[in-house]
């Protein structure tokens, strides 16, 4: 099923072939490439109607495009967002203007977005991280607005800093709290490289009390991690997908983000070996098991698509078929979890369970902290509490008679 590119009338039609093509190389289905050549017939018809061109295809026209096609009973686009194919296409060739660049509303933003530059330039955080950075102290610069609107942080001490904390930590749990007050620190610093406060106010920040090792790590029994593996329709290209994604993550216990970028060239098949690109930028090799190794060669031979875009192992279903995000990753666990009647799932909790797997198949635990990539042994202690044997040799006899 396929629009005739001929029959597109209007300043798009020079377009209408080629955006076919591109449209089937990205690996949409018939029906897709059907519903974007009619929507892209109905919207080069209507710059025609209104005496536009291409390059007069401005954001504010695309909107009042789509309010014209909904009055007129068109179910489709129900959004904007149908559009991104048609103008993605259009934008990269030149042809219709790009959206204009983001604008500040107020110091707020203009100080977030030079902080979160700074974060992803200077530091080399990624662009997930710098946002959950900003996201985290835009309260705190919020808070520091005088009466006209300015951002007044010339005048920044160390109480105003102690003030925010004690306000706002005690109404988060431990784990947003800690990623608060580490946020404000990088924050300070930032400023006061900037030279916008005249010292590092970051010392003044206080620490939110925790007991280390305190809490025992979540992972799932052998078989929880068999049903969990079952839930996948192998003979799916999707779920021979989502079987190896949780295979790796089990087996290896990598993060999501690590399955994420993992790329093709990262699979030494013959030294049986993948390059782990994880947290920092650091770069590890780790061994590849047989059934790893056979999960993710039957995705690669049935299931990843032929018009994936880039050489990442694991793509998205639907087109275009770009790369899986870690958002993604998180997805397949907790779909996978729903099929398996075992919950809510995330992907770090069944990190979890390839520790608890090793250790209860007798691997040290610095062998674990290897496997995990941990940088200190006092992150892989906290697995010293699942070593029940091992734990009751250090138990001292209960003084007296058994009442």
């Amino acid at each position: 099923m396929l629009i005739d590119p001929s029959r597109v009338r209007g300043p798009l039609a020079a377009f209408a072939t080629d955006f076919a093509c591109e449209l089937t190389r990205q690996g949409y289905s018939p029906l897709s490439v059907y519903a974007q050549m009619r929507l892209l017939a109905h919207l080069s018809q209507w710059l025609a109607d209104e005496g536009f061109g291409a390059e007069q295809l401005h954001p504010s026209e695309v909107d009042r495009f789509a309010r014209v096609h909904r009055a007129a009973g068109y179910r489709y686009p129900r959004s904007i967002k149908a559009l991104r194919p048609i103008l993605t296409y259009l934008r990269e060739l030149g042809a219709t203007p790009l959206p204009p660049p983001a604008t500040f509303d107020g110091p707020v933003d203009e100080i977030s977005e030079r902080y979160r530059r700074h974060l992803t330039t200077e530091r080399g955080l990624g662009e997930a991280t710098a946002h959950g950075y900003v996201k985290m102290v835009r309260p705190f610069l919020r808070g520091r607005l005088s009466p006209d609107g300015r951002a007044d942080l010339g005048h920044l001490t160390a109480a105003d800093v102690v003030s925010f904390v004690a306000a706002r930590c005690p109404r988060q749990n431990h784990h947003t709290a800690g990623l608060t007050v580490t946020a404000l620190r990088s924050l300070l610093g930032f400023l006061h490289v900037e030279g916008i406060v005249g010292q590092s106010l970051a010392a003044y920040v206080p620490s939110v009390a925790c007991r280390r090792l305190a809490r025992l790590p979540k992972g799932l029994d052998a078989d929880q991690v068999r049903r969990l593996l079952a839930s996948c329709d192998r003979r799916t290209a999707n779920g021979c997908r989502d079987f190896a994604v949780l295979t790796l993550l089990v087996r290896l216990g990598l993060r999501a983000g690590e399955v994420a970028t993992l790329g093709l060239d990262d699979i030494d098949w013959r030294a049986g070996e993948i390059v782990v690109r994880s947290k920092g930028s650091s770069i590890e090799r780790l061994p590849l098991p047989a059934d790893v190794g056979d999960a993710v060669a039957a995705y690669l031979r049935r299931g990843r698509p032929t018009s994936a875009q880039d050489r990442k192992v694991f793509m998205r279903v639907l087109a275009p078929c770009h790369a899986l995000t870690s958002l993604g990753v998180t997805q397949i666990v907790a779909a996978a979890g729903r099929r398996a009647g075992l919950g809510l799932l995330h992907a770090h909790r069944l990190r979890h369970t390839a520790a608890s797997l090793m250790l209860r198949s007798g691997a040290a635990l610095p062998e674990i902290g290897q496997v995990l990539r941990h940088r200190r042994a006092m992150t892989t202690a906290i697995y010293a509490k699942l070593d029940h044997d091992a734990l009751r040799t250090l138990a001292h006899s209960w003084p007296g008679d058994v009442a």
